[in-house]
């Protein structure tokens, strides 16, 4: 007899495995010949570009530049303040497990640190730290049994999932250009500093395509022809289209952004302005939330079913919390009374994830770089102010996937009295749960036997069955060969998912089937 079956597909993203990868780039950097020699230096900064990646087996090889800038004080009576632009290119191939060509690769990266030691006038030593993110993900089509249709008296243990069923996955390249104006009186000499963040990032979406949005912010401090500081904020709206077929507005998606080229340099003196060109590169993940129904067991009272089944891991209900936060504090810089801040960076760093049924707790420390200017000569301190938030955690379970954004959205600082200063810092984080769930998959029945054995044909006999630890309902029908609606029924149990250890229940109709190798210890009586 052949089974009939209903079977379903759906495609799901298996999470293959997720790195973080902190490298380091090393490079002797020589001060052109129009630049004077360096006596010390002040800051130092920096923004990562990656313009290629390539997936191997086991690994991924990362090609990108970090674009530098040092400010310094020059060994001269003509000047109290140059820059220094540089660019740092860096090759890594980095071991990532599990990954294969064809996966999907999400990779981040984040400049935590860059140093600048001085050898000698003409001649520094910059050394960069950059943490990679990555996540591995692999599409699969899983087919499971949706019903069997031609066997009357068979019996089925079913469970609910809600699972992320893969739509796409695209990437696009958007190409920015634009020019920042500043002041009309300042004549630009050189850019001392530049930081990028990307802002405001939103996604639309439409039948076949999602609309990515965002800014790209531009923190610039420029030097001018008669040795002032000045500075310009500016924002480049950042917009591409991700074509991924059958894409609508209910369903849902992950966007990340990756940069992949930043040129800023200066216009004609005579424009004030400053030339800035993008290459930024969104990539989407799509998908559906869906809720399937899964058989997870199950038997025949009449025939001998053996059946094939696999395990499928995937994440499953993913959700999204943003929440505005400000931090309050005040920190000391020795010598900087009567001074004026002229630029402030805030790094949130965090340092520490917990995550209890209730809350998901976080704690660090938002590093800030502070550039002022006291009697006409510039300095730079970074100096830490610790935080910490609590937000709810909705799946309230312990056992949660958590990838978390924190964003600058304002820094206010200003010189209280003496060395003290007042902070306020205006972020948002932006926090995504998933539960990594482990499915099992029925995907094949077969008929061994035509008819079950029995070693009592007695079909009015009971059985007087105590209750042990770890019994369901379920189980103990399985193990008789009855089925758990004749069991409830004639023992008056109005709740199949529960039963006491110790209690006493009948078992009517039983076909008691020897098993090998059974340890199930079934203390009975027949009556």
């Amino acid at each position: 007899m052949d089974i009939e079956l209903n079977k379903e597909k759906v495609c799901i993203n298996k999470m293959i495995s997720k790195k973080k990868e902190l490298i380091f780039v090393n490079n002797d950097m020589i001060v052109p010949d129009s630049k004077p020699d360096i006596l010390n230096t002040l800051n130092v900064s920096g923004n990562v570009c990656i313009y290629k990646k390539e997936i191997k087996d086991g690994s991924v090889k990362i090609d990108g530049v970090i674009n530098t800038y040092v400010m310094y004080i020059p060994d001269s009576n003509e000047d109290n303040l140059r820059a220094l632009n540089f660019t740092m290119d860096f090759s890594e191939n980095i071991l990532v497990p599990g990954i294969k060509e064809g996966m999907i690769l999400i990779c981040t990266s984040e400049l935590k640190d860059i140093e600048c030691k001085v050898i000698n006038g003409r001649k520094i030593n910059l050394k960069a730290g950059i943490e990679f993110d990555f996540k591995v993900y692999s599409n699969e089509d899983i087919e499971f049994i949706d019903k069997v249709n031609n066997i009357e008296d068979i019996q089925t243990l079913e469970k609910d999932f809600n699972i992320n069923s893969l739509i796409g996955y695209g990437k696009t390249t958007v190409y920015a250009k634009d020019t920042l104006n500043i002041d009309s009186q300042d004549e630009l000499a050189e850019i001392l500093k530049a930081t990028l963040r990307l802002t405001d990032k939103d996604i639309k979406l439409s039948y076949n395509k999602v609309l990515t949005k965002a800014e790209a912010e531009l923190n610039i401090i420029y030097l001018t022809e008669d040795n002032r500081i000045g500075n310009v904020i500016g924002k480049i709206p950042i917009v591409g289209f991700i074509d991924i077929q059958n894409i609508s507005e209910d369903n849902n998606c992950d966007v990340s952004y990756e940069i992949k080229s930043l040129q800023i340099k200066p216009n004609a003196p005579e424009e004030h302005s400053i030339y800035i060109e993008l290459e930024i590169e969104p990539t989407c993940i799509a998908y559906e939330k869906r809720k399937v129904n899964l058989i997870q067991d199950l038997y025949s009272p009449s025939k001998n079913l053996e059946y094939s089944q696999k395990r499928i891991t995937t994440l499953s209900d993913k959700n999204e919390i943003s929440q505005d936060f400000t931090i309050k504090d005040s920190v000391n810089i020795s010598g900087i009374e009567d001074g004026k801040i002229i630029n402030v960076e805030a790094v949130p760093i965090v340092s520490n994830t917990s995550i209890t049924t209730s809350k998901i707790n976080y704690t660090g420390d938002i590093n800030l770089n502070i550039i002022y200017i006291k009697d006409n000569i510039i300095n730079s301190r970074v100096v830490k102010i610790p935080w910490k938030i609590e937000i709810e955690n909705k799946f309230e379970k312990d056992e949660v996937e958590v990838e978390t954004e924190i964003v600058v959205a304002n820094v206010e600082c200003y010189i209280k009295q003496g060395d003290e200063i007042e902070c306020k810092i205006e972020m948002r984080i932006i926090t995504k749960t998933s539960i990594n769930s482990t499915i099992n998959i029925i995907d094949n029945i077969e008929i061994l036997d035509q008819q079950k054995s029995n070693t009592n044909e007695d079909y009015d006999s009971l059985i007087l069955y105590i209750v042990r630890p770890a019994d369901t309902l379920w189980e103990i029908a399985k193990r008789f060969n009855t089925t758990v609606n004749e069991i409830a029924r004639m023992n008056g149990i109005e709740d199949i998912d529960k039963i006491d250890i110790g209690q006493k229940i009948y078992i009517p109709k039983f076909n008691l089937i020897q098993r090998e190798n059974s340890n199930n210890g079934t203390e009975a009586i027949t009556m």
